[in-house]
């Protein structure tokens, strides 16, 4: 089986793809009265008064977008950066689309990547034309002309942007705008540069799509079936007429059940707790976390699809019958929420040509036509508002826009005049559904007399993602869908007969991208059994590691290498640790990055406290290397967070899980220090939202079975035998 194009090398692709790149602008006129500048091109705005406002193709939710690709265009433009505003793209995707998946979208950990070549160039073209106007307007040569914190000066005269905006606007930029050497970047790698959303959200000026208020909007939420596919038959609405600021309650069109409406939030909560309702469980799920977990298990025995081009089921038993030992286990991870601290929600309100939704979701050129079937529109008559979003780790890149189609549903039963706020509570974002899917993994791994692998035999059973989505001629191949076997069917590690099966389970359960998407289980069996096998063997985990990538030029093992090697002097690895402390290390490949953790943990009477967590990256160019840091930071929260306590679990087909005394997140006092370090790059800038999360959870196991003697193989862990301090 050969696979034609897999998810890392439809990013590689991108990547080189988006490296290439030379933008065509093409002149635009004054902006409509009232501005008071002129756009440049799609991506750069100057106001009269010189601010130069950056127009963002990405949104903000809390990744640090903003302050990136502000950075690339005030570079190229030699910006002052207080004086450089920013403002969300309308939904347009013949000028705003991501350059790697086409459309509109922020995911995928490819905001920067996609857009560092696009953004430093729109930037050095404002900065031509503003330069030629000035250069025609003075009278002088164009290369007598400087530019410095947002100031053209030539001789005795000076001017700023605005001054000389609107004739930038008429005029036609270079085909290929000169771009700065790196040598001379001036805020590109400054980590002392302030973030451009951070103002505003310690004030609370900052508009998340909970703010949003509209003159006459009425609040929503919705009565959902207790069980995914369960269909509405009827309701009792009669009691909820007593809960002051109750408006109405209506059955929604596609029959996933009833919208309540009130004054608040508050009343309409109150009143759906107040609604009886009866469903149609016949095509439900129905099962229970203990079923689907042995049916996962089962599907392991034999795989549908064999994922891993070049090597065969056949090839990897062969290789383990002549083996000296062989290591196996079977791992299991539940199915995982995404949990945005701010839960799912958008307005919608009527137009006077169609209507207008207030959100912050990551594919608005999805939404748009998903809204408009919905509501019997065309696309061009919703307009999407784009605004801050607090958290998502993928829920609001839901290819089927299920919260917005959801949102018009309720805005069409309540007749289409008032504008309406659909909520979800945090009860709601928990049952909702589109999970990270459950995985079981099992394998086998051969080792000879010299402690080397000589084959693996690796089996994965899980749900699959991206079947049935837009990404699906890309990912999907041969009935293998990437997303369920990245990371491990991908591996850059030299190993001998490795084989990859996979089975898919199936249920009306919706699933998800969540944060590091497949590699978020791949990473933690891969890095677990890696270091299962070097124990097997007698080696270091970290020199069993290396001796893996070799020591040829292949760019995946160099950088591999790099991380590996920096993470272990800044750790200490090999040093000396007191009586019941141990360490882990992982080192994983996603998102086109490079991530090594090394986590320190301790034990006192039998309970785990991390101490230490310790990152190498390297992800390219550090455009904002802070915002990267905290990325990495954020990503080995979340990730440890999860693998130590969290899991969704279903009695019957009902969600067990309610709020975040179920579903906890990682508190600060949960973990010591994180030191992360980068390794300074010349290469393309690459992801960093999510590669940071891979690493985590198999570092954390790998120390705790280095510390304890326990090997953790389901999670989370506190439910399988581990006690956290």
């Amino acid at each position: 089986m050969t696979v034609q194009t897999t998810r890392r090398g439809f990013l590689a692709g991108g990547l080189a793809a988006g490296a290439a790149l030379v933008v065509g602008f093409t002149p635009k006129g004054a902006l409509a009265a009232g501005h008071g500048g002129a756009e440049i091109n799609p991506f750069v705005k100057v106001d009269a008064d010189g601010t130069l406002t950056v127009v963002l193709k990405h949104f903000e939710m809390g990744q640090g977008t903003t302050t990136g690709l502000t950075t690339l265009v005030a570079e190229e433009m030699d910006a002052d950066w207080d004086a450089v505003a920013i403002e969300f793209a309308p939904a347009d995707d013949s000028k705003y689309a991501n350059l790697f998946f086409g459309g509109q979208g922020t995911g995928g950990s490819t905001a920067i990547a996609n857009s560092f070549m696009q953004y430093r160039q729109a930037g050095a073209a404002a900065r031509a034309v503003l330069v030629a106007a000035a250069a025609k307007q003075w009278g002088v040569a164009e290369s007598d002309i400087t530019l410095e914190k947002g100031m053209l000066k030539s001789g005795d005269k000076t001017g700023h942007y605005g001054e000389f905006a609107a004739a930038a606007a008429e005029m036609t930029p270079p085909a290929e705008p000169v771009l700065k050497d790196a040598s001379a970047f001036n805020l590109i790698g400054d980590a002392r540069l302030p973030r451009k959303d951070s103002a505003a959200k310690t004030d609370g000026t900052a508009t998340f799509a909970i703010d949003v208020r509209l003159p006459d909007m009425v609040y929503a939420v919705l009565l959902r079936s207790p069980k995914f596919g369960g269909k509405l038959t009827s309701f009792d609405a009669s009691a909820a007429a007593d809960i002051q600021g109750f408006v109405d309650a209506r059955a929604i069109a596609n029959g996933a059940g009833v919208a309540v409406y009130g004054t608040s939030t508050w009343a309409a909560i109150s009143a759906r707790d107040a609604i009886t309702a009866e469903w149609d469980f016949s095509a439900a799920e129905t099962r229970s976390t203990p079923d689907i977990e042995a049916e996962h298990i089962a599907l392991l025995d034999t795989p549908t699809y064999e994922a891993r081009p070049g090597a065969t089921l056949a090839d990897s038993t062969a290789a383990l019958e002549g083996a000296a030992q062989v290591v196996e286990a079977d791992f299991l991870l539940p199915h995982l929420a995404h949990a945005p601290m701010e839960p799912l929600n958008c307005t919608i309100e009527a137009t006077e040509n169609g209507v207008r939704v207030h959100d912050g979701c990551q594919f608005p050129t999805l939404t748009r036509p998903f809204v408009a079937g919905t509501l019997g529109l065309d696309p061009s008559q919703v307009e999407i508002v784009t605004v801050y979003a607090g958290g998502s780790f993928g829920r609001r890149a839901n290819t089927v826009s299920d919260y917005h189609v959801e949102a018009a549903l309720v805005f069409d039963a309540l007749g289409r005049e008032r504008p309406v706020k659909l909520v979800w509570t945090r009860e709601d974002d928990l049952a909702g559904g589109f999970y990270r899917p459950m995985a079981a993994h099992r394998a086998k791994i051969g080792i000879d007399g010299d402690g080397n692998i000589t084959g693996w035999d690796h089996r994965v059973a899980a749900q699959p993602i991206f079947k049935g989505t837009p990404f699906e001629a890309v990912i999907v191949h041969d009935g293998v869908d990437h997303g369920s076997v990245e990371g491990i069917a991908d591996t850059p590690y030299n190993i001998p007969a490795f084989s990859v099966g996979l089975s898919d389970w199936t249920s009306p359960m919706p699933v998800l991208w969540w944060r590091s998407v497949g590699h978020s289980h791949t990473a933690f069996v891969k890095e677990s059994l890696i270091d299962m096998a070097a124990t097997a063997a007698g080696r270091d985990p970290i020199e069993f590691r290396l001796s893996l990538l070799g020591d040829d030029t292949n760019a995946d093992h160099k950088r591999l290498r790099g991380v590996l090697e920096l993470v272990a002097e800044k750790s200490g690895w090999g040093g000396d640790l007191p009586e019941g402390r141990g360490r882990g290390v992982a080192v994983h490949k996603s998102f086109n990055t490079y991530v090594a953790e090394v986590i320190e943990v301790s034990t006192n009477d039998g309970a785990v406290k991390i101490e230490k967590v310790t990152c190498a990256v390297d992800c390219g160019v550090a455009v904002n290397p802070d915002v990267i840091k905290a990325q990495m930071e954020g990503g080995v929260g979340y990730a440890l967070g999860h693998v130590m306590r969290n899991q969704i679990t279903m009695t019957d087909g009902v969600v067990d899980q309610a709020n975040f005394p179920d579903y906890e997140p990682l508190r600060i006092y949960d973990i010591g220090s994180i030191d992360v370090h980068l390794v300074p790059s010349t290469e393309a800038p690459t992801g960093v939202g999510e590669p940071g999360v891979p690493p985590a959870g198999p570092a954390l196991a790998n120390a705790i079975a280095a510390a304890t003697g326990t090997r953790v193989t389901k999670l989370p862990m506190w439910e399988n035998g581990i006690e956290f301090a």
